[in-house]
């Protein structure tokens, strides 16, 4: 990365900090992106030329997360099931604490401040329906190694797939948040969804790969 790019990146990451610090302090419907503007230290236009939209400011990852799974089913390895690629990413996450399952101290308030906002739980929406999206193509162009998967590129199986296994993926995510809301400890909570997790993966990777 060059001088330039890499000034850009670290005017983005400031001005996402800025943004994040005064949404979780006051809340995101309450924060003007005058007042972000103003905390980053940069103007109005700039903020905007970074982050289109204000939503932009809260979900500064979205592309990350949006393309995260489209990319593991893309990345695996020749013959690798798609079910078990995806399963075996969220357990390591969950192993591993990983920050952007809300797996530390500070994930419960930006939990709330989604909640409290119409505008972000639209935008956490359309996050998922992009990602799930992003997903059936990949499946489309990297299908399951299993007989019977279908060649027409118009048939449905990839788009539902991407739902049954994108699904899934999320609902672990949220069962894990409701319970962390709810007041359990996150260890407990981890160690409670990891395993159901697992059997609803295996059971979607048991039906993709029995024989008609």
């Amino acid at each position: 990365m060059g001088l330039r790019e890499s000034k850009k990146q670290q005017t983005r990451t400031a001005i996402a900090d800025a943004a994040l610090t005064l949404f979780l302090e006051h809340g995101f419907d309450q924060v003007t992106v005058a007042q972000v503007a103003r905390q980053a230290g940069v103007s109005t236009n700039t903020v905007f030329n970074y982050f289109p939209t204000k939503e932009d400011l809260f979900f500064d990852r979205q592309a990350d997360v949006e393309g995260h799974l489209a990319a593991l089913v893309r990345d695996r390895a020749p013959g690798t099931c798609p079910v078990e690629t995806v399963r075996d990413d969220l357990l390591s996450a969950l192993r591993r604490n990983d920050p952007l399952l809300g797996l530390h101290p500070g994930a419960p308030r930006f939990w709330q401040v989604i909640l409290d906002s119409p505008a972000l739980r639209a935008r956490e929406r359309e996050i998922s329906e992009h990602a799930e999206t992003a997903l059936t193509a990949a499946l489309a162009e990297h299908p399951p190694s299993s007989e019977g998967t279908p060649d027409d590129p118009g048939h449905p199986m990839p788009a539902l797939l991407a739902g049954a296994l994108a699904g899934t993926h999320r609902a672990a995510v949220h069962e894990l948040r409701r319970r962390i809301m709810s007041g359990e400890a996150p260890e407990h909570a981890r160690d409670t969804v990891a395993p159901a997790a697992l059997r609803a993966f295996d059971l979607l990777c048991t039906g993709l790969h029995t024989q008609p």
